[in-house]
């Protein structure tokens, strides 16, 4: 797959000409389009928040003697139960979201997020570890959905950019988790951890008032034969209100048609049917494939660990282990934006083999520099490390935080991707309570000497990515999950919306490198 091309419709001479060339906020439409789409973006900030907060809580003494300085299984299981408790609502979670819809499964997981406000009360380690499993079941259902929804109503030449930006979000939690417990570091007493852990429920108030109102996916409005719905909400938001507009009219035409092939293909939509046809696999073998490598690529020991690693180079200070973790998560944040805006111009698979080039290089620096602390204790190698661990989080923000899920979204077809997505979510918490476990251990036993093993497996990702990581920029949604198939699958979805205007020459392909 990494050195083929395939004959595709070109997107510049197939529907470019139809879509709304204007900034969008001259839009008023597309405005309220991505107010909508914010609203369903804080999903990822609240995974963020709530998978950073305890990194930040683990450095607060008050914490530690209160909870008698968890360490071994018992500081694994309180960094790995929200992963837990992800990993028991991931059975349900596709089957809520594309049975009931994309709304109802954000109101769902946001209303048991909610649900447990009465973290911050919870002082004997049990009863905090029961509210974070129910904090990881209940985002479990939110993210399953939220990103599908952000990619079926975006309007098509903002698409990619915004589900980029949904994983990217993820640190904007992560920020506010971190300043948050560096704040309450110099409250003594036990408010100190209190607090972090009472804001984890105000995005989902925000949801379960607002999400009653943002507009439900067209593509699953058209999978339970409500055209009529669909067809409006694509006017209203994507053309202004003309239900006959040519670009209404394509859309329309090409999810139809996209679900109609997948229902052909695939009359039993099980997860069986992931790994049914070749094309399914091969989609299967990358997702799986950049689920594991985004939590195994090193970024885990610095997200999970960092008062661990520090101690390694003997950066001992609370405040100054809170402080760098704040400034990174800021550093991360621009990165990982600034690809998101990139991905069109650039390209999902340039993105990737920078990313893996630029992880391998610093992680091995970081690791030389980390030996050299060990033998000889000089500064100059601790701080080294500290460039190094900055270094490799800006290679790994340009490609493993924005484009793992929206590229995973975007190759799924329409009837799998829900199911797809949720295979993704689960091998990412299996490798992330892996690590958990694994992490803490092994930086105990070995130290630095641990480095090694993520050094090895970063050369396999890079050669992995440049082996079956394939282009996917320059097409519509569902053009994009028909590539795996083959140019027929492509070339069937494109004519149907094509014909619908009446206005494009559906002859017209190019060339465009896999």
């Amino acid at each position: 797959m990494a050195g083929g091309t395939l004959a595709l419709p070109s997107a510049h001479a197939g529907y470019a000409h139809l879509v709304d060339t204007s900034a969008w906020w001259k839009n008023p439409r597309h405005i309220k389009l991505n107010l909508w789409i914010f609203l369903l973006l804080i999903t990822s900030y609240s995974n963020g928040y709530d998978g950073s907060m305890m990194n930040g809580l683990l450095s607060l003494d008050i914490f530690e003697n209160q909870f008698n300085h968890p360490s071994g299984g018992k500081l694994g299981l309180f960094n790995a139960i929200q992963n837990i408790g992800g990993l028991a609502a991931l059975p349900f979670a596709p089957f809520m979201t594309d049975w009931f819809g994309r709304r109802k499964a954000i109101l769902l997981g946001a209303s048991i997020i909610r649900g447990n406000f009465p973290s911050p009360f919870a002082s004997p380690a049990p009863f905090l570890i029961w509210f974070s499993f129910k904090v990881g079941f209940g985002l479990t259902f939110a993210a399953n959905a939220a990103p599908l929804l952000v990619s079926e109503i975006a309007y098509p030449t903002q698409r990619a950019q915004l589900t980029s930006t949904y994983n990217s979000l993820w640190y904007s939690g992560s920020i506010v988790a971190a300043w948050t417990t560096f704040g309450t570091f110099f409250i003594k007493n036990s408010w100190s951890w209190r607090i972090p852990s009472a804001l984890q429920a105000l995005p989902s108030v925000l949801q379960i008032l607002l999400i009653w109102f943002a507009p439900e996916s067209p593509r699953w409005l058209i999978s339970k034969d409500r055209d009529a719905e669909a067809r409006e909400i694509l006017a209203y938001y994507h053309a202004r209100g003309n239900t006959n507009d040519p670009l209404v009219e394509f859309e329309f035409n090409e999810i139809k048609e996209a679900i109609r092939i997948d229902r052909e293909v695939a009359a039993n939509v099980g997860y069986r049917s992931l790994f049914a046809t070749p094309g399914n696999r091969r989609r299967m073998r990358i997702i799986i494939a950049i689920a594991f490598f985004s939590q195994w690529s090193g970024n885990g020991l610095v997200s999970y660990y960092l008062n661990q690693v520090f101690d390694t180079i003997g950066i001992t200070n609370n405040t100054t282990q809170l402080l760098i973790n704040g400034i990174l998560q800021i550093w991360n944040l621009a990165w990982a934006l600034s690809a998101s805006a990139l991905c069109d111009k650039a390209g999902r698979r340039k993105l990737f083999l920078s990313s893996c080039v630029g992880m391998l290089v610093f992680f091995v620096m970081q690791t030389v520099c980390s030996a050299q602390f060990a033998l000889t204790r000089s500064k100059q190698a601790a701080n080294a490390v500290i460039a190094f661990i900055f270094l490799f989080y800006a290679s790994y923000d340009i490609a493993f935080t924005p484009l793992i899920v929206s590229y995973t979204v975007e190759i799924l077809p329409y009837a799998i991707r829900a199911k797809g997505f949720n295979i993704f979510n689960f091998t990412i918490s299996v490798a992330i309570i892996f690590n958990q476990y694994v992490n803490p251990i092994a930086l105990k036993a070995i130290g630095w000497k641990y480095y090694i093993v993520y050094d090895c497996w970063l050369a396999f990702e890079l050669v992995y990515c440049y082996l079956f990581v394939i282009e996917t920029r320059g097409h519509t949604l569902e053009e994009t999950a028909m590539i795996f198939d083959g140019e027929d699958g492509v070339q069937q979805v494109f004519s149907r919306g094509a014909a619908a205007t009446g206005k494009i020459d559906t002859g017209s392909l190019e060339k465009i490198s896999s």
